[in-house]
């Protein structure tokens, strides 16, 4: 069931990052008003299969499509 979710949540996840340079990681929480575990979950999914990059950038953390 988990799988399931992982997958659906980085489907949303790389719509809301595709077209754009990327965003703070809390802009796209807040934008998919998605929890802490949600955004993780789909995080992972999307790392595993190298689609998505997650650095730190002045403090905070910034994510953006590869």
């Amino acid at each position: 069931m988990l799988q399931e979710k992982a997958g659906e949540l980085a489907g949303k996840i790389w719509n809301a990052l595709n077209g754009t340079k990327g965003m703070p990681v809390k802009q796209l929480k807040k934008l998919l008003k998605l929890t802490d575990r949600d955004m993780y979950l789909g995080f992972g999914w999307l790392l595993r299969e190298n689609k998505i990059s997650v650095e730190q950038v002045d403090e905070e953390l910034f994510a953006k499509l590869l």
